[in-house]
């Protein structure tokens, strides 16, 4: 069994603080004692100062994710798609940190799941594809990325390549094939390798994945 390190420990007190966070947010939508009103505020209140000291962002930045969440709090959804040629799968560079990423990225109001991902493949490689199947469905919590204030499940589809060109679009510098095991420099906080080796042979094999 692998020893629990410091940066395991912080993400399990960072998944226990984002539940109480939401506890907080849900029972403000519900409570009418001014009494419980008045603990649930300080409970979010306590939750936003330790997120904001554990992740390293601006309690404004912290207060403002939470208060834009629905009465309900419910997980974000991030798509993401898997575009195999010849052994090779297609990866993007993400203007935000360099990096390289399979397409994809939040999932729009408005748009179906397989909606999404043919939105987000073209906008970010310049590629129109057809989404093929799901291949699998995952809580971001459960995988090795670092640590997130937001609670995400990734729906992960694999797509058939049907036109376009390579063009890297206004969110991202790059966008080439390369290789299942000489992958770039991964952007983390979107993807793996261990979850792109599992995507490549779970497209391969014909099964399905989820958490």
């Amino acid at each position: 069994m692998r020893p629990t390190t410091s940066m395991d420990m912080n993400k399990q007190v960072l998944e226990y603080l984002k539940r109480v966070q939401s506890l907080a947010k849900t029972g403000l939508t519900y409570a009418e004692d001014a009494y419980d009103r008045e603990r649930y505020e300080e409970l979010k209140e306590s939750t936003n100062n330790l997120l904001s000291t554990l992740v390293g962002v601006e309690i404004e930045r912290i207060v403002a994710q939470f208060e834009n969440l629905d009465d309900y709090p419910t997980p974000k959804v991030d798509v993401r798609g898997v575009i195999l040629k010849e052994g090779k799968i297609l990866l993007i560079r993400e203007k935000t940190d360099g990096k390289w990423a399979m397409p994809g990225g939040w999932a729009d109001n408005g748009y179906s799941p397989s909606e999404n991902i043919v939105k987000e493949v073209w906008e970010e490689s310049g590629l129109r594809v057809r989404p093929e199947r799901l291949l699998a469905v995952w809580d971001k919590r459960k995988h090795d990325h670092p640590a997130d204030v937001h609670s995400v499940y990734k729906l992960n589809f694999l797509c058939i390549e049907e036109g376009g060109a390579l063009n890297p679009g206004h969110e991202t510098t790059g966008a080439a094939y390369f290789p299942i095991d000489q992958l770039p420099e991964l952007s983390l906080m979107r993807n793996t390798s261990v979850q792109i080796q599992k995507l490549y042979e779970l497209a391969l094999s014909g099964g399905v994945d989820f958490d």
